[in-house]
């Protein structure tokens, strides 16, 4: 073989090898599997998914009825977070780094989304409702002025860019408090309704997880739900996070044309 020859049988093999690098790398981007991130609060994940404490989040126990052979799942939800604080924590912007087409963000907030929202020791707060009201406020973050929205406006905001990734968002209503009267659930209106709202706004999935844990416990009743709480009547233990992500997973087969359900195991 001359010289010429083997610099050619070289570098037709080099080119050869880089070839079937790309085609491999190309076949494995097409194989990558989609993303479940989910997005909330303490209710979804409380201290890091540990159980610290007793408290365990549904999101921690979704992983249980999906086939993570075909899916992966990342829970982003956090304590103490309300929509806007996901939001200015870095959160989001974090999430939506790595979201691509094909991708879910299923995502419930609610609970802390009450709270202050320009008051000294508590700024994380949203306004109420669904609509396009605003107001500027001092940011103890930054000793800048910050444009609070509305709960709903916030939400809106993790649809739209979700949908611009060519994700799929399902909204979820908040789960209910531990709070009874007249032998009833007390279920909390404002919150699921304004989520719903958005989500018909948006031609986007919902699931009222308010109404279905609520008709749970019904049937329970109020001794045997007591004892999902450990220590207040927002926090679940395990047994009751069990009880949630149940309902998330109900709620989601009540979504049929909802994607998601195609990750399900057949016999959850």
């Amino acid at each position: 073989m001359t010289k010429h020859n083997a610099f050619t049988f070289q570098k037709l093999a080099k080119l050869t090898f880089l070839g079937f690098a790309l085609l491999c790398f190309i076949s494995m981007a097409k194989q990558e599997k989609p993303v479940l991130y989910i997005i909330g609060d303490s209710t979804v994940q409380n201290s890091d998914g540990n159980g610290k404490n007793e408290y365990w989040g549904w999101g921690s126990l979704l992983k249980a009825y999906l086939d993570t052979n075909r899916i992966a799942i990342e829970n982003h939800a956090k304590a103490g977070t309300s929509t806007r604080t996901f939001i200015l924590d870095g959160r989001w912007d974090k999430i939506l780094a790595e979201l691509k087409k094909g991708d879910f963000v299923i995502m419930q907030f609610g609970h802390n989304d009450h709270s202050g929202v320009d008051d000294p020791k508590d700024q994380r707060g949203t306004l109420l409702g669904a609509g396009d009201s605003t107001r500027v406020i001092i940011s103890r973050r930054t000793n800048q002025e910050e444009i609070v929205h509305t709960y709903g406006w916030y939400l809106q905001k993790f649809i739209t860019e979700a949908k611009a990734k060519g994700a799929i968002p399902i909204t979820c209503s908040l789960v209910p408090r531990n709070k009874w009267k007249n032998g009833g659930v007390v279920v909390e209106a404002a919150y699921p309704k304004w989520t719903e709202e958005i989500a018909k706004k948006n031609n986007t999935y919902y699931i009222n997880l308010n109404s279905i844990v609520a008709s749970k416990w019904k049937t329970l009743g109020t001794v045997e739900v007591k004892t999902f709480f450990p220590v207040d009547g927002t926090h679940t233990n395990l047994k009751g996070a069990q009880l949630n992500a149940a309902a998330v997973v109900e709620g989601l087969k009540g979504l049929k044309s909802c994607p998601l359900n195609l990750y399900l195991k057949e016999n959850k």
